[in-house]
């Protein structure tokens, strides 16, 4: 999540977009789209609309270490999206052992495309905690970048694709993800995450395509 955080400071210096000010708020997700994996009934149901998926929108949420030499420990939490469902997979209760399986399958399922935002770090994490190799996994920061030198991130995606600003607070992306329960605030912020990465890869790759048509 380093590598993500990086960029919410860079956006800060986009160009060609038009002034935050000017632009109307990104709706999200409503709470009732967001389930919280935290049973064998959410978890049952979280495997079942997520393999059926072509594409998923796919993130991750660490605990930030704040000293220097201190080792992170996450990923504690691992979002996973469809266009219209977000699943939050917490890997600090006692049903991490089950969710890490129903993860794995998912992630390492090369029929299934992953999308997210900056992810290298969040690869990195997931291979060397849980032993998890990802495949299909598509970065859009990469992909998308405007320029050699910057990649480009989640917020300044959404204004450029939909005219719209997303909030993202840092206050919530350096906030405790290893607590349990979530606070609503961090709920919406991870299930938004990777949310938003799907449908703005969906946008794009139409995009794309008309382009090619043309």
């Amino acid at each position: 999540m380093n590598q993500e955080r990086q960029q919410e400071q860079q956006e800060q210096d986009e160009t060609r977009l038009e002034p935050e000010s000017a632009l109307p708020a990104y709706p999200g997700l409503k709470r009732q789209q967001i389930y919280m994996v935290e049973d064998a009934a959410s978890l049952q149901y979280a495997r079942t609309q997520l393999q059926c998926a072509s594409i998923l929108g796919f993130d991750t949420e660490t605990k930030p270490v704040f000293q220097k030499g201190q080792k992170s420990e996450g990923p504690h939490l691992v979002q996973l999206a469809t266009e219209t469902q977000a699943f939050l997979f917490p890997l600090t209760t006692a049903l991490q052992a089950e969710s890490i399986d129903v993860i794995r399958q998912l992630l390492e399922q090369p029929a299934i495309q992953k999308v997210g935002f900056g992810l290298v770090d969040d690869l990195r994490h997931l291979k060397s905690k849980f032993g998890i190799v990802t495949a299909n996994v598509l970065d859009l920061a990469r992909v998308m970048r405007e320029s050699k030198q910057r990649d480009m991130g989640v917020k300044a995606a959404v204004a450029k694709y939909f005219g719209m600003q997303m909030s993202k607070s840092k206050k919530t992306s350096t906030s405790n993800w290893a607590q349990h329960p979530l606070s609503e605030k961090q709920i919406f912020y991870a299930a938004n995450d990777a949310h938003v990465a799907l449908l703005v890869y969906l946008h794009w790759r139409e995009l794309k395509s008309k382009a090619l048509a043309a």
